[in-house]
Parts: structure tokens; C-alpha cells; sequence
């Protein structure tokens, strides 16, 4: 009788442990998925921030192209603001 009470405190200590054993693993898995949750954080802003740059550079080209046009031909460009404010406003009528 006293051997199966052994044997049944030994079998709980060890499920005890089993249990403690996986906590501290998920524990270190969480901390694990946060750093990488942290690091992906970092690599999406870096991203967007170096789109942002790019788009910022191309529409500074685009109006710095605008302007010289707009220079050498203020005719033709005033011609075709014209244009296509008359078409924005026949489609706007219907």
C-alpha cells in the first residue's frame, strides 16, 4: 500500500514537472514570437519609409518637369488646361 502512495506522488511530482517544464518553454516562445514581432515592426517602417522617400523624390521630379514645360511652352500647356477643363466640365453637365 505505502509503494502505490510512492508511486502515486512520484507520478503527480512528475507531471508537475512536465507542466513546469512546458511553461517555461512557452514562456520563452512568447518572448521568442515578441522580438520577432518587434523586429518585423521595425523592418515595416524602414519599408514605408524608404517608399515614402522614393515618392517624394518622383513627384519633385514630376513637378520640377511640369514647370520647366510650362516655361518653354505656356502656350500649348495653357491650351491643354483648357482642354481638359472643358471636358471635365461637358462630363460634369450630363
Amino acid at each position: 500500500m505505502a509503494d502505490k502512495t510512492l508511486a502515486a506522488v512520484d507520478a503527480g511530482t512528475d507531471t508537475e514537472r512536465r507542466a513546469t517544464d512546458a511553461q517555461v518553454e512557452l514562456q520563452a516562445q512568447i518572448t521568442d514570437l515578441r522580438a520577432e514581432i518587434t523586429r518585423l515592426t521595425e523592418t515595416v517602417s524602414n519599408i514605408g519609409s524608404g517608399a515614402k522617400a522614393v515618392v517624394q523624390g518622383e513627384a519633385e521630379l514630376m513637378t520640377e518637369r511640369l514647370r520647366d514645360r510650362v516655361r518653354e511652352e505656356p502656350v500649348s500647356t495653357l491650351l491643354t488646361v483648357a482642354g481638359v477643363a472643358f471636358i471635365f466640365g461637358f462630363l460634369a453637365r450630363r
